[in-house]
C-alpha cells in the first residue's frame, strides 16, 4: 500500500513563506500525476496545483506566481513552494498521487497564515 506523508506546515505571518513536502512510500516515477489540494475551514476541498510524470506543472488562479510544485525522483517527494502566503491561504494541504486511475491521499498538514 503506496503511503504518503506530508509535513512541512505551520503557523506563518501575512507575506510569509512555507514549504510543504510529500514524501512518497514508493518511487513517484510510479504516479502519473502528483498534486497538492487544500481544504479551507468550512469549505469543500479545491486543487491547488498539479505536476505530471513529464513534469508538466498546473496551478489554481488563486495561486499562480506565488506557489510552486516540483519534484525530486532521488528522495521520492513532492514539494509545495508558497510564498506571500495569505490569509485566506489557511486551510488543510493534502497531498495526492494518481496511478492506474487509483488516487492515494496523504493525512494532511495544517497551515495557518495570520493576519
Amino acid at each position: 500500500q503506496v503511503q504518503l506523508v506530508e509535513s512541512g506546515g505551520g503557523l506563518v505571518q501575512s507575506g510569509g513563506s512555507l514549504r510543504l513536502s510529500c514524501a512518497a512510500s514508493e518511487s513517484i516515477f510510479s504516479f502519473n500525476v502528483m498534486a497538492w489540494y487544500r481544504q479551507p475551514p468550512g469549505k469543500q476541498r479545491e486543487l491547488v496545483a498539479t505536476i505530471t510524470s513529464r513534469t508538466i506543472t498546473n496551478y489554481a488562479d488563486s495561486v499562480k506566481g506565488r506557489f510552486t510544485i516540483s519534484k525530486d525522483y532521488v528522495q521520492n517527494t513532492i514539494y509545495l513552494q508558497m510564498n506571500s502566503l495569505k490569509p485566506e491561504d489557511t486551510a488543510v494541504y493534502y497531498c495526492q498521487g494518481r496511478r492506474s486511475n487509483f488516487d492515494y491521499w496523504g493525512q494532511g498538514t495544517q497551515v495557518t497564515v495570520s493576519s
